[in-house]
């Protein structure tokens, strides 16, 4: 059976159960700032369980892109190593939201599994919740009793509370679970040892497949439990787990989800891919090509629905996933130029008709992946010039720990990159010191995130908070409930959730407003923030109201208001100048909304040049002027917005029901703020244009009031220009006149420094001293560096058995420049640059070269002195 045949028996089973089908949402989570990645099935229903929404349907199943790169068997390091845990997966999952619960739930697992997909009945084993006496849940009587009725009861585990009790995290929705788990081994090795003594034992071929999830309580913040208001079922099944136990192989990657990937890998780089490696070379391989296989889906996916790699947050671990596949074929297929970029192109035929966005997004998808090897490379090829120093420099058999964490933290070399490097220098690596370095810095990063919320205490009971920031900036409130949040960051501070905000909460690119709450008595309460959370507004105060169940006047920063909704509205009307006048390729990729700025990334393949800027610069200040109301519809169906011509983004979560923002010809879903007519805007002023990413432009922007004082800026500027250059009438002449004369100037001194390096040249020759057949000089002079390179050449040309180090001290900053007669690098077995790297030290610094020439720069002037005494002992 094909993988997409698996996916849609499971799609049409549940939908002839009375489920709505559902398509998969974004594998990026931009809203829940818990999370960074949809990291189960069940993440984009969280407002539902926590009852801050409700869901289309009580009944919904769907398939979910979801990615995971820690947490319970799986660990990035490890992904490859087995043949079963992922970094990417689907996730097949049906859900009941207070509909049906343990009966009808267990019934159809087993219907769909032995029925519909016919996996022989003596292959499966279930397990059920054996209890807590510490959270007081007993032995999960009625799973066993309904799973009994459908399988032996020497087929039924009991699982413990790490197997069988599932957790949203530290706080939240939870409950005991039901695993569904296949025995795929031979009738040979069932016959040596029971499948039932393998169950969560991490056996390649007896493993988890389907986990039905009973979700009845809630987990409170002292680790208590408290019974949920009504009873769910959360119920996820791996796909790749699946395909591989109906295709009747033993092992995920075997599976036709897998191998045109690593079909296509074969091809590109020569290795060949064996179901069973004979060897550890062919395992190493193998390892490495599943990795790749792995880690292009994940990195290709993510990138599709908005998330590129970067240094920090989601994008950096995006960036780590890929990295570790480049090294991976750097290291283990001998690929040193990218390639992986190229399977985007077959992942986008295996899987665009399930998933469009790997489609539409494949361009995209293929030049980020293929900059970021590219750059990732170079840092490779630095990395090792790096390692080789500290090899170089190091005394003993063992390199220490630290040193291996700087290239690792700092330049992104591969710790494990450098231990196969140093085993085959016959080196050792102090992986202790490592680890204690690593783990220093984990600690300081989850010191520095941990956040400690308390439970929310419920004023008033309110299951719809209702936005009436659209309208108004003010209105009366009740608080509904609040917690309290310690940070690091942040300190202590308030979440409050009123029954209705005219706070917008941060979502969608655009900050969160800040304002105050007013009690009838006038005490003030400020809101510092506000945010967007499962699908409720949480507004963050430093304290609290004295009379919390009292009647407030809840207050937006009118000013900070209307400069952010200037610059939202001023990026729809970037987004169509730059869709008229560069082309409608153009695909919004992110912006970031704040009262200052506006920031707006972008597909396109090129840079935009300044007549284009200007272009763009011109349309969106024309519709300004055009005075443009604004025409808003809300709750509409997102098929008819879509009918109507407005643009939706990629990686956005849209619900069924819509609201569209209309300034003149521009037409977007969008739940921002924004003007109510575009003359509000005043102006629009781009101040840069650059790259983020390969096809990812960036231009940063301001409006209003921030262009105002930029004006005005700019006058004073000028006004301080035309004084510095007496009042000139035409500055620009002026300034061109100055350059020239700079440059006149540059020229001239460039040929005095020449003249003075050659008249050097007959002095510094008379101070040639001849040591084991070399022509020696060690000597600082009075040039700068490129008139020592000049002078060491000059010198070279003359003699063919010189060895010198001349150092510089140009404006303050330390240089030594080597030069050796290429007839002597060999026969003396002299290196430039391993001389500059070694007499760098007592400058501070380091640096390299040719074997004939090289420089070293540093930091300590006064090092150089005792570099140049040092330098004789190369050639002694």
């Amino acid at each position: 059976m094909k993988s997409q045949d698996v996916r849609k028996q499971f799609l049409d089973f549940f939908e002839s159960k009375g489920h709505t089908i559902v398509p998969s949402a974004p594998i990026v989570l931009k809203d829940d700032p818990t999370l960074m990645f949809n990291n189960s099935g069940m993440a984009q229903f969280k407002e539902f369980f926590l009852g801050n929404g409700t869901p289309k349907s009580p009944r919904i199943a769907d398939t979910q892109k979801c990615l995971r790169v820690s947490g319970k068997h799986n660990d990035l390091e490890e992904v490859g190593i087995d043949t079963y845990h992922h970094t990417m997966f689907e996730m097949l999952g049906n859900w009941s939201f207070g509909d049906y619960f343990k009966k009808e739930a267990i019934n159809w697992a087993w219907e769909l599994l032995t029925e519909v997909y016919k996996i022989p009945k003596e292959n499966l084993y279930v397990s059920v919740f054996e209890g807590s006496k510490e959270d007081n849940v007993p032995f999960d009587q009625e799973a066993w009793d309904l799973w009994k009725e459908l399988i032996d009861e020497d087929r039924i585990i009991l699982g413990n509370k790490k197997d069988n009790f599932w957790e949203m995290g530290d706080q939240g929705p939870c409950g005991p679970c039901s695993e569904i788990h296949v025995d795929l081994r031979s009738e040979e090795e069932k016959a040596l040892a029971s499948g039932k003594s393998l169950v969560n034992n991490d056996h390649p071929q007896v493993v988890e497949i389907w986990n039905n999830v009973f979700m009845e309580f809630n987990r409170k913040a002292d680790g208590s439990l408290e019974k949920l208001p009504a009873q769910h079922v959360d119920t996820g099944m791996g796909f790749e787990r699946l395909c591989m136990a109906l295709q009747g192989k033993t092992s995920n990657y075997d599976t036709d989800v897998f191998m045109p990937l690593i079909r296509e890998i074969e091809t590109i780089t020569g290795a060949k891919y064996t179901a069973k490696a004979s060897n550890e070379a062919e395992e190493k391989v193998n390892i490495a090509i599943r990795v790749v296989a792995d880690h292009v889906r994940a990195v290709a996916f993510a990138i599709a629905d908005g998330q590129l790699p970067s240094n920090t947050g989601a994008g950096y671990v995006i960036r780590r996933i890929l990295r570790r596949a480049i090294r991976y074929g750097f290291t283990f297929l001998g690929i040193k130029e990218p390639f992986i970029y190229k399977l985007v192109e077959t992942l986008s035929e295996q899987m665009g008709e399930s998933f469009p966005e790997i489609k539409s997004q494949k361009a995209l998808c293929s030049n980020v992946i293929r900059e970021e090897e590219s750059s990732f490379l170079r840092t490779l090829d630095q990395g090792l010039i790096l390692l080789d120093a500290v090899i170089l420099n190091n005394n003993g058999d063992t390199i220490d720990g630290k040193k291996a964490f700087e290239l690792y933290d700092t330049y992104g070399f591969p710790i494990d990159l450098t231990a196969l490097i140093l085993s085959e220098k016959g080196l050792k690596l102090d992986e202790k010191g490592f680890q204690e370095q690593l783990q220093l810095q984990k600690e300081r990063s989850r010191a520095a995130s941990k956040v400690t919320a308390g439970d929310w205490n419920v004023i008033v009971e309110d299951d719809i908070q209702e936005f009436v920031g659209y309208d108004r900036l003010s209105h009366q409130v009740k608080i509904t409930k609040y917690r309290r949040v310690e940070s690091v960051k942040d300190g202590e501070i308030f979440q409050l959730v009123f029954n209705a905000t005219p706070f917008y909460g941060e979502s969608g690119g655009q900050t969160g407003d800040k304002g105050y709450l007013e009690a009838q008595n006038g005490d003030i309460v400020y809101i510092i923030d506000t945010k967007k959370e499962n699908n409720q507004t949480i507004h963050l105060a430093q304290s609290l109201p004295e009379n919390i169940t009292g009647t407030f006047n809840a207050v937006v920063d009118a000013l900070q208001r209307a400069k952010t909704s200037s610059n939202h509205s001023a990026t729809h009307l970037l987004h169509q100048g730059l869709r008229k006048i560069l082309g409608t390729h153009i695909e919004q990729k992110g912006s970031m909304v704040r009262n200052a700025s506006l920031r707006f990334d972008f597909s396109h393949f090129s840079k935009v040049t300044d007549e284009e800027l200007t272009e763009v610069e011109n349309f969106v200040n024309a519709r300004i002027r055009e005075s443009l109301p604004l025409i808003e519809k809300r709750a509409i169906p997102k098929e008819q917005a879509l009918e109507d011509g407005a643009i939706a983004l990629f990686g956005e979560k849209y619900g069924d029901l819509v609201r569209t923002i209309k300034f003149g010809d521009s037409v977007e879903l969008c739940g921002g703020t924004h003007v109510a007519n575009t003359s509000d805007i005043w102006h629009f002023k781009i101040v840069s244009e650059g790259a983020v990413a390969a096809g990812i432009r960036r231009i940063e922007a301001i409006t209003s009031e921030a262009a105002k004082e930029y004006f005005e800026s700019q006058a004073v500027s000028l006004s301080e220009i035309k004084e510095a250059l007496k009042n000139a009438q035409d500055p620009v002449k002026s300034i061109l006149a100055l350059q020239d004369e700079n440059a006149q100037l540059k020229k001239q001194l460039e040929t005095l420094l020449k003249d003075k390096a050659k008249n050097m040249k007959s002095d510094l020759a008379k101070e040639l001293q001849e040591i084991n057949g070399v022509r020696f000089l060690a000597k600082q002079v009075d040039l700068n560096p490129e008139g020592a390179k000049d002078l060491a050449y000059e010198l070279g040309n003359a003699y063919n058995d010189l060895f010198i180090v001349l150092a510089t001290a140009h404006e303050g900053k330390p240089m030594l420049t080597c030069y050796v007669s290429k007839e002597i690098v060999a026969t003396k077995n002299l290196n430039a640059g391993q001389v500059v790297r070694e007499l760098g030290k007592y400058i501070q610094g380091g640096g390299g070269g040719q074997p004939f020439f090289a420089t070293a720069g540093g930091k300590n002037v006064d090092g150089i002195a005792e570099a140049l005494a040092k330098a004789v002992d190369f050639v002694k």
